[in-house]
């Protein structure tokens, strides 16, 4: 499958736009006409600079409010569409975009308008430029892909195509099954853009909020299965409007958006193999000429295997790992790195060149089958592979890096629970009974506001984990968004958030705190433990015991033990959810859960207790690290 994308989903110059889009992998790209309007260079040198990044320039856009006009705009029109099919010439490119008019139509007859753009592809003809006619959902006559279809099917001229654009077909509900009846050779671009379900006009949801594949709500494998079928083997483009994009560093959006393409481009070809047909198989199955790229098949995690906080100066971590029951299995033997463990559960502390920094979740492991096919995974996908030092006795464990910087590893699972590097660490001493902690029962992430979707597409395309329905949940100083992750089985569980920018401030850093939640059995007598150890828990104010007692009519003596402990309680028709918050270290603290029955939840309702009290402690100054 050829891979393009306009340069309005950008953020820079034209040259850094075609330059970002060379590293990314991109095969080809479309000029937005205003990114050429300001350039410094010359049409001829940005052809130059194309060929240079081996970079196809697959289309010109847009051309605006052309057909359904009078006779005396259409000849005005036509100078236009010259001045433009010559400037074209000059930079190699041979298709232009021409959108439906929603400004200056006058006359609502396709015959008139399919005589215009007959009139237009005759000029074009001259040129060697060929018309893609696109709908928009706006447009003031033409704005479904259809309608646009049957007027290049009545202009009838060679250089009158169409161009499909998903956004304007999926945002009006319309059925894309009609692209197959389409004729593959009239079908001359395609454009791509996802957007996530809002009610919103569509100009104002198309201007600003569209998102690259996977990252919104449309069916665009559905869309992409239509489009295979029908027999088209050009060009696949990216055009996103979206204001967050166009205010980020466009290497990192470049990337963002060839991730979203190749995971398109394997979800597509999966599609097609399971409804009897895949592009270019040869086992009795329709055959296809756009082929579609596959990725290495990966299962789902099996279970976090351990997670990692950095620091400068451990000691306030050391301190509450030990109040919450784990033990400290050893320092490494080779680095300034310690184990500390309690069941299933694993954290190491990592100093290695932490100097002055405060201490942060840095990376995770999770078990998966096939360490070395996950990784080749999430290469293809764009990772940036992750390398430390280690010596020749060592493990060897395969890890990219996330959008956020975190270190994802993927540790071979084993099925009994053990973990080959784990020998590298001595032992302080044997831990005598059953630990009340089993095991990581989920990660919380915070995310920068701006790679909140990246961070999001990551982890599905990379990982398999499925998003569920997010959240927001009101703080003091104002809403923080919840999405979780999570593996089919809930044995991985992760948690990004983003947090308003206001929220960070009163932390004391420019992080968002996070943290790491143990599961165990009996979460009432381990916070008695850590209370006896010292454990300096996060308050709960005696309003929220007032109102869960409104709530859940819970007995007397259960309320006081909760209040008693500073636990938090929640309670769906699957069972019951009890927890408890560490104070904060640096930009990482703990929690601890204990789920009853059936619940699947993580005590949404209890979220901006946990935030309110976590601010009042910062503006308090009684943050610790």
């Amino acid at each position: 499958m050829r891979t393009s994308i306009a340069t309005v989903c950008l953020s820079g110059t034209l040259e850094e736009k075609m330059r970002a889009c060379a590293a990314a992998g991109f095969d080809g790209i479309e000029i937005f006409e205003q990114d050429l309007i300001v350039s410094p260079h010359s049409p001829e040198e940005i052809r130059g600079l194309a060929a240079e990044l081996d970079l196809s320039l697959d289309l010109f856009q847009p051309f605006r409010d052309f057909e359904g006009v009078t006779e005396e705009l259409l000849l005005e029109n036509l100078y236009r569409a010259e001045a433009k099919f010559a400037l074209m010439n000059r930079l190699g490119i041979d298709t232009m975009l021409v959108c439906s008019n929603v400004a200056t139509a006058t006359v609502d007859d396709d015959d008139v308008a399919a005589s215009q753009l007959r009139r237009m592809g005759e000029v074009a003809a001259g040129y060697g430029i060929r018309l893609a006619y696109e709908a928009l959902a706006w447009g003031k006559y033409v704005n479904d892909f259809e309608h646009a279809q049957r007027i290049v099917d009545l202009a009838d001229h060679p250089n009158v195509g169409t161009c499909l654009d998903s956004f304007h077909i999926l945002s009006r509900g319309a059925d894309p099954a009609g692209i197959e009846k389409i004729p593959a050779e009239k079908i001359f671009f395609v454009q791509l853009a996802d957007a996530p379900e809002l009610s919103l006009d569509v100009l104002s949801w198309s201007r600003h909020y569209r998102v690259f594949p996977g990252e919104g709500a449309f069916d665009l494998t559905g869309f992409m299965t239509h489009l295979v079928r029908s027999g088209y083997n050009g060009p696949v483009s990216l055009e996103v409007f979206n204001d967050v994009f166009r205010q980020t560093a466009e290497e990192r959006t470049a990337v963002d958006a060839m991730r979203s393409l190749i995971w398109l481009e394997e979800r597509t070809s999966v599609a097609l193999a399971d409804h009897g047909g895949a592009p270019g198989n040869d086992g009795g199955f329709p055959a296809y000429p756009m082929e579609l790229a596959t990725l290495p098949a990966v299962a789902q995690p099996t279970g976090f295997n351990f997670a990692e906080v950095k620091a400068g100066d451990s000691g306030a971590v050391e301190e509450l790992l030990f109040q919450l029951g784990l033990h400290c299995e050893g320092r490494h033997r080779t680095k300034p790195v310690q184990l500390w463990s309690a069941g299933g559960a694993r954290v190491i502390i990592n100093q290695q060149q932490a100097r002055g920094l405060a201490p942060a979740v840095s990376a995770l492991g999770l078990d998966v089958q096939d360490p070395l096919a996950a990784a080749s995974r999430a290469v293809q996908l764009k990772a940036q592979p992750v390398s430390r030092r280690s010596q020749a006795d060592e493990a060897v464990l395969q890890a990219v890096s996330a959008p956020d910087s975190t270190e994802i590893f993927l540790c071979e699972a084993t099925g009994d629970g053990t973990v080959a590097w784990a020998e590298e660490f001595g032992s302080d001493g044997v831990v005598e009974g059953e630990p009340l902690i089993t095991h990581i029962d989920h990660i919380n992430l915070s995310q920068p506001w701006q790679h909140f979707d990246e961070a999001v597409l990551f982890y599905e395309s990379t990982l398999s984990l499925v998003p569920r329905a997010s959240q927001e949940v009101p703080s003091p100083m104002g809403l923080v968004r919840s999405q979780v992750m999570c593996s089919s089985d809930g044995a991985v569980r992760l948690a990004l958030n983003i947090a308003p920018m206001g929220l960070e401030q009163p932390h004391g850093g420019a992080d968002y705190p996070q943290h790491v939640a143990f599961a165990c059995r009996d979460v009432v007598a381990l916070a008695r433990q850590a209370r006896q150890r010292g454990l300096d828990f996060l308050p709960v104010p005696a309003n929220y015991y007032e109102d869960l007692q409104a709530r859940f009519r819970l007995g007397d003596d259960m309320l006081d033990v909760l209040q008693s402990l500073n636990l938090l309680y929640d309670r769906d028709e699957d069972g019951e959810f009890l927890h408890f918050y560490t104070a904060t270290v640096g930009n990482v603290f703990f929690e601890v859960v204990e789920r009853r029955a059936r619940y699947d939840g993580y005590g949404a309702p209890n979220a901006p207790v946990r935030l309110a009290s976590q601010y009042q402690r910062a503006r308090s100054g009684r943050r610790d690290g």
